[in-house]
């Protein structure tokens, strides 16, 4: 009969003493009601309903305030709950004379949303606070319910300033946003609408890189065919940084 290693003795004690630790602490610390509707404290769905509501929801918020709910709706907040910016109002719809909701008008409000961060989507409204109209309110030029901008932006860089950014100090520097991109006009007044469109083929690199192309003294020229084959020239040249990959 072989013998057990020496060493699987304090092992297998460590093991029985880890269970029972688990065992007991499972006991004692998991709550009881956890399982009961998966991964989760049951009770904890009666104690969310037992807390007192603050929110009246924007069907309250209708009942006095259509023509502003109407404003809301057709433009461009129209997801925008009216908490959202007026804080939990059912304490002004059950008290509507004593109770008064939020109305932010600081510099500070509106940019937890619109303030730039490479992050939000393409097109989205960003301003760089220290820059935009310094001082201002920002309903001094925006009407929140309806918020459109004074004058339709005349460069990229109002949205898409990151690239913007990028591609001045690149070798394309000198080429406008527009030598690359056919930007429908409506582009302007509804950016996620009307997108701005790519490129589809390496057609448009060569018009410049391409041999015998009637472009200025010292741009790069390859023969397309033979160096691009069945990639597309941004598959391993990024456009607004153009260089080459090893």
């Amino acid at each position: 009969m072989k013998r057990i290693p020496q060493q699987l003795v304090p092992l297998g004690i460590l093991f029985i003493v880890g269970l029972a630790v688990l065992i007991i602490a499972r006991q004692l610390l998991v709550p009881k009601t956890f399982g009961e509707y998966g991964h989760y404290r049951a009770a904890a769905v009666d104690e969310i309903r037992a807390l007192p509501a603050v929110y009246a929801g924007i069907t309250v918020c209708d009942e006095c305030h259509d023509d502003k709910v109407e404003e809301l709706h057709s433009g461009r907040h129209r997801n925008l709950s009216c908490e959202v910016c007026h804080e939990a109002a059912l304490a002004h719809a059950e008290k509507p004379d004593e109770v008064t909701p939020t109305i932010p008008r600081g510099r500070d409000f509106c940019p937890v949303c619109h303030s730039y961060n490479p992050a939000r989507p393409s097109g989205f409204p960003q301003i760089i606070t220290s820059l935009h109209n310094p001082g201002k309110p920002c309903m001094e030029c925006h009407y929140p319910h309806q918020p459109v901008t004074p004058t339709t932006p005349a460069e990229c860089s109002a949205c898409h300033r990151e690239i913007v950014n990028q591609k001045s100090v690149s070798h394309h520097a000198n080429l406008k946003c527009t030598t690359c991109h056919e930007v429908p006009k409506k582009h302007f007044d509804e950016p996620r609408v009307a997108m701005a469109k790519k490129p589809t083929s390496n057609t448009l690199c060569g018009g410049c890189h391409a041999k015998g192309a009637d472009s200025p003294v010292g741009i790069p020229r390859i023969d397309i065919e033979s160096h691009a084959g069945r990639y597309k020239c941004w598959d391993c040249h990024y456009p607004h940084f153009p260089e080459g990959r090893i």
